[in-house]
């Protein structure tokens, strides 16, 4: 008796926490992803003051962010966001760096300009593609 008492109340139990765990997942939305391929200390310092701002940002999600890393021999390395495997800012560091909060506000802005655009072209079926 005490072992039917038992599985009823553990059945009961589990149903409602995978209650709660489906209301859980309808309600939390994903984000887009912000992905890092830095290399040196100031790509990743970019990186990290971008995804920083990125959480403040509204309506990501299906946006997918890489800050990509790549070395120019004797100049330094230059700096790429794509979103959604598309550049759409790109700066060059040189070996002494310099101010990252100007670059890595204008990213975002850029970021965010893109996101906007694409969205008016994918609710906008009366323009081609080129805009004309």
């Amino acid at each position: 008796m005490k072992s039917l008492f038992f599985m009823l109340f553990l059945s009961l139990a589990c149903d409602q926490a995978y209650a709660r765990q489906i209301t859980a997942h309808e309600e939390d939305e994903l984000g887009g992803l912000v992905i890092d391929q830095s290399i040196s200390r100031f790509g990743y310092q970019f990186y990290f003051d971008f995804s920083q701002l990125w959480r403040d940002v509204p309506n990501t999600s299906g946006v997918n962010i890489i800050i990509k890393e790549t070395v120019l021999p004797r100049a330094g390395t230059r700096l790429q966001v794509l979103m959604n495997r598309r550049v759409v800012y790109s700066t060059a560091m040189g070996r002494r760096g310099g101010s990252l909060d100007d670059r890595v506000e204008t990213a975002l802005f850029v970021v965010m300009d893109a996101m906007a655009s694409e969205r008016y072209q994918q609710r906008s079926p009366d323009l081609a593609e080129s805009g004309w």
